[in-house]
């Protein structure tokens, strides 16, 4: 079996990352929105430079994509514990669809008995009690596309799609992906006891929508709007606001 050691390159296809920073503390695990790379999130690294940052790289992109892309949220734990070592201390950011994968990981490994993560981070992402988007995962490939730039924005660079071959990759991801949102239905038990913080743009979700995800921790929570939609985090203001948000939970759970 092919385990991520902290402290090191990642050496499982289910993590992408740098080397770990001398003065980092803990690991923060990423996950990526639908059909999205965690990649993005590793670009952060210089600015945070209390964490090791991981990208939970689920089958079917990236150095992943020779892998079946898996299409329930069962199916994604099960890789997601099976192929990486969480080890203390470390924390999980999820945006959008990897809010919920996130939140169900940090979940299982409790359930397991394990350490769970010192915070939680949620961005742009409904609660799990939220009705999600049905209809999609059966569209063909144009009204898919379509249909995910409409609720969410900040679609797929149209020189990517001139690709046959990266086209081929990305809708695969991008269908088995709401394929995991839309199958998605949350199940009763234990919920993390870490603190839980809410991010979101305010041309997206309700804030008071956001603010539901309180009862899912019995730690602390929290939810913060800034200016911006869906993908808020890629203009300056929002990204600004969140990573000094991430540097003061890295700080503090040192």
């Amino acid at each position: 079996m092919n385990r991520a050691t902290t402290g090191r390159k990642p050496t499982t296809p289910w993590l992408v990352g740098r080397r770990t920073p001398a003065e980092a503390g803990l690991t923060l695990y990423c996950f990526a929105h639908s059909g999205g790379s965690p990649g993005e999130f590793l670009r952060w690294a210089d600015e945070l430079p209390g964490a090791t940052l991981r990208g939970v790289q689920l089958p079917g992109r990236g150095s992943h994509a020779g892998a079946a892309a898996l299409t329930t949220l069962p199916e994604v734990l099960d890789g997601v514990l099976d192929q990486v070592d969480f080890t203390p201390p470390f924390a999980f950011f999820g945006h959008s669809m990897g809010g919920l994968l996130a939140y169900e990981t940090a979940r299982r490994i409790v359930a397991r008995g394990g350490a769970g993560p010192r915070f939680l981070v949620i961005s742009s992402c409904a609660p799990p009690h939220h009705p999600r988007d049905e209809g999609l995962r059966d569209l063909p490939d144009a009204e898919l596309l379509t249909a995910i730039d409409e609720r969410y924005g900040g679609g797929v660079p149209t020189e990517l799609l001139l690709d046959e071959t990266v086209r081929t990759l990305l809708m695969r991801s991008f269908r088995a992906d709401v394929s995991v949102s839309e199958t998605y239905r949350p199940t009763p038990g234990p919920v993390p006891d870490c603190p839980l913080y809410v991010m979101g743009g305010s041309h997206d979700l309700d804030p008071g929508l956001l603010s539901e995800w309180a009862r899912y921790t019995t730690g602390p929570s929290r939810t913060t709007v800034v200016e911006g939609g869906h993908f808020y985090l890629r203009d300056a203001p929002g990204r600004r606001a969140l990573l000094a948000l991430l540097n003061g939970l890295i700080a503090s759970a040192g």
